[in-house]
């Protein structure tokens, strides 16, 4: 999977896989995101809280982003967009939120993918550069995640990253304006490297990852 860190000549670092990089996102992303978003809009209202109805529009991004920039400036959330190394097309997201220190020092997982990249193994790229740089520079000691449970893509892109799943959250999220029950799952800094060796020979196997 050849993790590295990249300057890249840019103001925030990129994080670099085989076929897909991950960096902040920017203004001048908006029309991309939104047009992907827009055209996945089925395929990912049912994983995700409600959409607004100003979801796609500028101002709204531009809210975004200044909310983004504040989490990131107080070490409690971080977000990137996934693009493409080929062409540089907007693939995704992938988040850190609800960043814990002190004795937790602890992070939770979210991620979409747009649908014509979906079962590709995009994002179990993306996961991988991002659980280098979480459990690398930024030191945590868990990572978690939720899936529902009839979300067998999630779950099978979770379980190929080497989490364990933990339990079972009732009405854990309220998704497209509904409750709904979780799986509830997490990886540990002490199993990481394992993980991540499993995930390089996974990757390296040329299978696709079936994952959102």
């Amino acid at each position: 999977m050849a993790l590295r860190l990249s300057g890249g000549g840019r103001a925030e670092p990129m994080f670099v896989a085989e076929r897909v990089y991950l960096r902040a996102p920017r203004l001048s992303d908006w029309s991309a995101w939104a047009e992907l978003r827009h055209t996945s809009r089925d395929f990912l209202t049912s994983w995700e809280p409600a959409w607004a109805p100003d979801a796609l529009a500028r101002a709204s991004y531009r809210r975004r982003l200044r909310r983004l920039a504040k989490d990131e400036s107080e070490d409690i959330g971080y977000a990137y967009f996934i693009f493409r190394r080929s062409d540089e097309a907007v693939l995704g997201g992938i988040t850190l939120s609800n960043l814990q220190r002190g004795a937790a020092q602890s992070a939770t997982i979210g991620y979409w993918i747009g649908r014509r990249h979906a079962g590709q193994g995009y994002m179990a790229e993306a996961l991988g550069v991002l659980l280098a740089h979480a459990f690398g520079p930024l030191a945590l000691h868990r990572l978690e995640a939720a899936c529902m449970p009839e979300n067998a893509r999630s779950q099978r892109l979770l379980e190929r990253c080497g989490f364990r799943q933990e339990g079972h959250a009732r009405q854990y999220l309220r998704i497209n304006g509904v409750w709904h029950d979780h799986l509830l799952f997490a990886l540990l800094a002490t199993e990481y490297p394992a993980a991540a060796e499993r995930l390089q020979q996974w990757l390296g196997s040329g299978v696709s990852s079936g994952g959102r």
